[in-house]
């Protein structure tokens, strides 16, 4: 097989490739990076020049890049097979990943869906409650209730039930209506909760589900959430008959710690929608866990049409589902020892340490293997959005061997669950230097 040099990556990128959430007139401007391997949590370009990812591949990388481990999960199935439909069949990875992820979830949810991303899980979740409600006779119940700020993924689903401002403004005119309710500060929910209860008081009898970001809200800037408060809003779902879907696709798998976050506050939702770290990195593949009681509602005669007439042609790949049983087995101890519960201390601790008080930084919300640095000026504001503060940061990161994506002028910082206490240490370290060479 013939490799293409670097600098014809770069020119067949530039002609030819559309990059997600870019601007391609700046992208064109910038200097090229192309990565050609990786190890651990660090990424090498084309020119010898090592990275540590510091936003795990957007949130997707749990245990490094190039694992042994998974590596060989991989290379073993693809010695079986590597794609069989689930469309009448089935097969061993898909079925034993499907128990798996019943056994590791609240108790209830004994049915697993597969998709192939974020997006599609919540997909799967709307329409499942939507057909439910129609099949137990409640055609009325079709609204959905989302939560300020929420983001869900970029379908049309998805963005009818979130609140991503201008990601997806443009597009409402061809999306179904949606409530939101307000987000909880993190400090009291209080205002939050009432309003929520209020809109089911009067809206419930209508509603289908309400779809939630528990814990953390990822995409809005890791805008946290406090504790107790996704116990409070299951319980107004249960009291009102709502159903609960619960979007876990960034927050589970170890990401603020726990397998799912749900467990924390023994919540078991209607939906749990996972993807993301679900292979660790490796290969789309997403899951809409569903309570058995939903299920059950589908099933009749061939002629009865109370199937689920939903598929994807890689549904429950093989190979991505293999990989995924071997992330879970490699996880699990990893969470169960504490190892990760004492990273995720010492990168709490790193972080207050660099920029707690620092001039440039109006903000730091941190929880779990997350967090998020709003990049201001000195005397208070913002900067001009031309001035793309966060961007250039990102920039200058890359200088001193850091990966890090901004979201407007926030930093995400967000790295591998296998960044040991001294790489963790460096991750924030070079944030910090790239920050004061930015914005002295």
């Amino acid at each position: 097989m013939n490799v293409l040099s670097a600098a014809d990556v770069v020119g067949a990128d530039r002609r030819h490739v559309w990059h997600p959430f870019t601007q391609m007139q700046e992208y064109a401007s910038l200097p090229p990076l192309v990565i050609a391997s990786g190890k651990g949590g660090w990424l090498t370009d084309t020119e010898g020049r090592t990275y540590l990812d510091g936003n795990a591949s957007i949130w997707t990388n749990v245990h490094g890049h190039n694992d042994p481990d998974l590596n060989a999960a991989l290379v073993e199935q693809l010695g079986r097979v590597a794609h069989a439909t689930m469309l009448g069949l089935t097969h061993a990875p898909g079925a034993e990943l499907a128990a798996e992820l019943s056994r590791l979830a609240p108790r209830g949810l004994g049915h697993v869906f597969f998709t192939d991303n974020g997006s599609g899980a919540v997909e799967v979740a709307l329409k499942q409650s939507f057909q439910f409600w129609q099949l137990t006779g409640r055609p009325e119940k079709r609204g959905v209730i989302g939560m300020a700020g929420a983001y869900h993924g970029d379908t049309f689903g998805t963005m009818a039930a979130g609140d991503s401002g201008f990601f997806h403004d443009r597009f409402r005119p061809w999306c179904f209506p949606a409530d939101h309710f307000p987000a909880p500060d993190v400090h009291d929910a209080t205002a939050s909760l009432t309003a929520l209860a209020e809109l089911l008081r009067v809206k419930a009898v209508q509603t289908a589900c309400l779809i939630l970001e528990p814990s953390v809200q990822g995409a809005a800037g890791m805008r946290l959430q406090p504790r107790g408060f996704v116990r409070a809003v299951a319980d107004l779902c249960r009291e009102h008959d709502v159903h609960l879907i619960l979007d876990e696709v960034f927050v589970a798998f170890g990401r603020l710690g726990p397998m799912f976050v749900c467990t924390e506050e023994k919540v078991s939702p209607d939906f749990l929608c996972l993807a993301k770290g679900l292979t660790g990195g490796y290969l789309p593949l997403a899951a809409t866990l569903v309570r058995d009681e939903i299920y059950d509602a589908f099933l009749g005669t061939y002629e009865s049409r109370r199937a689920f007439f939903h598929g994807h042609t890689f549904t429950g790949n093989p190979l991505a589902a293999s990989v995924a049983l071997a992330n879970i087995r490699k996880l699990r101890p990893l969470i169960d020892s504490g190892v990760l519960d004492k990273r995720i201390r010492e990168f709490s601790r790193l972080l207050d340490e660099a920029f707690a008080g620092h001039a440039h930084i109006g903000a730091l919300r941190r929880r779990g293997l997350a967090a998020a640095l709003d990049l201001t000026p000195a005397g208070g504001g913002t900067y001009p959005v031309a001035l793309r503060a966060g961007l250039q940061v990102c920039l200058r990161a890359r200088a001193h061997g850091v990966l890090l994506r901004p979201l407007g002028d926030s930093l995400l910082l967000v790295p591998p669950l296998c960044l040991d206490e001294g790489e963790l240490g460096a991750l924030v370290a070079r944030t910090r230097r790239a920050i004061d060479d930015v914005l002295p």
